[in-house]
């Protein structure tokens, strides 16, 4: 999730409905992560583990893309879906962390499971989760079968979404996580899939954040801002102890540099400080043509292979998804492709 940078920002209430008519770059594998922990098994004696079909075939995943990015379009949005690449070698303490974590889980999941204690077993279900390669092409096949321009990124999703948006290529990124800004994404929403949904008792709103307004609020430049963010933690490095984000706030206005403030206050640099800030200021992408970014035609008959006869979808969620589409314009009642979609 990298570092959070809430305190920061003056957040501004939103909707998916004033987005309509904007390209929306979504950080798809946090999201695909939402489907495959909340779209599973609760059943008595289920093992808590993601949605299949009767075949077997984990199906949670597109359950939510289809769903989500059906909603996008019959509120006129535009969305773009970008999927994790390569992380950047600097990741890799902290994929490891995750992997172990992971693994730990899945041992007290199958335990759970042979003593017949389904709500542990439940439970930790939603901690050994694996987006696997398999997955991640199912969706960009279902998305790319719904005409919605989706692709794999250089290395991070949300990065190559913030890169883009910088370029004038998107009009917003859809992420959760803060690191967006540090990349120089110029408007980040977050919670943007889930508002008006519920979490604990309360109502989840979309937020929309503005860098613009962050750096000209807290006196900040963009550098000062990454500097910031590698003081409080980061992906790439887990930030100086004793400074969260209040302190470091200070500390940058006072000292303007992670060096200046280190060598004042007696602190350890981090490790691969320079290579930590080219990462956030010139993170690798993957050049795409603007043409590709244009919502195309609907494959009515694909989607209804990919969906009903190969993962037995029900026909109500599948007719579900075409009145979305009409709505949309994308296609005609009775499911055949509209001519607004060529």
């Amino acid at each position: 999730m990298g570092c959070n940078l809430r305190d920061l920002a003056d957040a501004e209430n939103t909707t998916m409905d004033s987005m309509r008519g904007k390209v929306v770059g979504i950080d798809s594998f946090l999201l695909a992560f939402q489907f495959l922990t909340t779209i599973r098994d609760r059943s008595p004696t289920g093992d808590g583990g993601p949605l299949r079909a009767n075949n077997g075939k984990v199906v949670a995943h597109l359950m939510g893309f289809l769903s989500r990015a059906t909603l996008m379009l019959s509120k006129g949005i535009k969305p773009v879906f970008i999927f994790d690449g390569k992380h950047p070698d600097l990741k890799k303490d902290e994929m490891d962390a995750r992997r172990e974590k992971r693994e730990l889980a899945e041992i007290e999941w199958k335990a759970a499971l042979e003593a017949g204690d389904y709500t542990k077993a439940q439970k930790m279900a939603q901690r050994c989760v694996r987006y696997s390669p398999e997955m991640v092409e199912e969706s960009i096949e279902l998305l790319g079968l719904l005409g919605i321009p989706a692709f794999r990124a250089k290395a991070e999703g949300e990065a190559q979404a913030a890169v883009m948006a910088a370029n004038g290529q998107l009009d917003a990124v859809a992420t959760q996580d803060w690191d967006a800004l540090l990349y120089g994404a110029p408007i980040v929403i977050r919670n943007f899939t889930t508002d008006g949904s519920k979490r604990m008792g309360r109502v989840v709103r979309a937020q929309k954040i503005n860098l613009e307004q962050i750096l000209d609020d807290n006196q900040l430049t963009r550098d000062q801002l990454i500097d910031l963010g590698i003081m409080i933690g980061t992906d790439f490095h887990p930030g100086i102890k004793g400074i969260g984000p209040k302190t470091g706030l200070k500390l940058i206005k006072q000292y303007h540099t992670i060096e200046a403030i280190c060598a004042e206050k007696g602190k350890e640099l981090p490790e691969h400080l320079d290579e930590i800030r080219e990462i956030f200021r010139n993170h690798p992408v993957n050049e795409i043509p603007q043409e590709e970014l244009v919502q195309g035609s609907v494959d009515v008959e694909g989607l209804k292979k990919f969906l009903i006869e190969d993962r037995q979808f029900s026909q109500n969620r599948f007719d579900n998804a075409m009145k979305l589409l009409e709505e949309a314009g994308l296609v005609r009642s009775g499911g055949q492709t509209s001519l607004f979609s060529f």
